[in-house]
């Protein structure tokens, strides 16, 4: 076996007392609030304005947060490779030992040399970590950035012919759901995809057929995208780096599906038609 491996036959479950999850109204964060919280898992939400204040630009919201937490789930905005991201992550982990907690389980991403950087600087923290490195969310084209390229019939980005093994947000939540409340996920990498390769024009066709609206993709260059988060009032130098970091991406080395929702949750992942229809009869692009 792997250190990306899980036979989940092997698995017992414990129940965590109370969980932590750092951005409890992100697209994975609240979906893991609303999991545990099925189970009967005591959850403190942090979020920047809620009853557990926790903001990633704020340390000192960072102690108070992880007091009285046995676990926690780690999601760091705006990514795990942003600069800043190892010292938050040393930081963070040394606060989570000092107050008790030893079960993490961060979301990274993947193909990103800078994050595994910061997963690293975690993991010399806690002992007991598991790092859930997941592929491009599909519901990035229904509660992200590209919503509103979505609803306007144009998805512009710098991927050209590039596919992308997308992956739903849900089984990214139920994967993490398992890491925090069984044993045998310390120490593991968890890589997490969709069934299939699409490319950025394969997704429009998808939309398209979900939404019964013409959805088309346009590429562009890095710069071209930088401006045109610009427009959207990212400050220039935040622009820059989010668009590099998407070129980057999406250069063909993610390329490739992986059967890590399988082997922790025993079922096939969820494929992006799918996801298109339900959120097209959930009303997610009616705005």
């Amino acid at each position: 076996m792997t250190n990306t491996e899980l036979n989940t036959t092997q698995n017992t479950t414990t129940t965590a007392n109370t969980v932590l999850v750092t951005s409890g109204t992100g697209k994975t964060g609240h979906r893991v609030v609303e999991r545990l919280t099925a189970l009967g898992v005591p959850v403190r939400s942090g979020s920047r304005s809620g009853e557990v204040r926790f903001d990633w630009a704020d340390e000192s919201t960072w102690g108070p947060a992880l007091a009285g937490a046995d676990a926690a789930y780690v999601t760091y905005y705006p990514d795990l490779a942003a600069p800043g991201a190892v010292e938050a992550m040393r930081i963070f982990g040394g606060l989570a030992v000092e107050h008790g907690v030893r079960r993490l389980v961060l979301l990274s991403g993947r193909g990103e040399p800078a994050a595994a950087v910061a997963e690293d600087a975690l993991r010399d923290s806690v002992a007991d970590l598991t790092v859930v490195r997941a592929a491009f969310f599909a519901q990035n084209f229904s509660e992200g950035a590209m919503t509103e390229g979505v609803l306007g019939g144009e998805i512009a980005f710098p991927a050209g012919e590039t596919a992308e093994p997308w992956v739903d947000a849900d089984d990214i939540a139920d994967v993490v759901v398992k890491a925090l409340t069984e044993d045998g996920h310390a120490g593991l990498v968890h890589e997490l995809t969709g069934p299939q390769l699409l490319t950025f024009a394969e997704v429009a066709a998808a939309l398209s057929a979900a939404t019964g609206r013409a959805v088309r993709y346009v590429p562009v260059s890095e710069a071209a995208y930088a401006e045109l988060l610009g427009h959207y009032g990212l400050d220039e130098g935040e622009a820059r780096w989010l668009a590099e970091l998407f070129a980057t991406l999406l250069d063909g080395h993610n390329s490739s599906t992986t059967d890590g929702v399988k082997r922790v949750l025993g079922r096939e992942p969820k494929a992006f038609a799918d996801f298109a229809r339900g959120a097209a009869e959930a009303g997610d692009w009616q705005g």
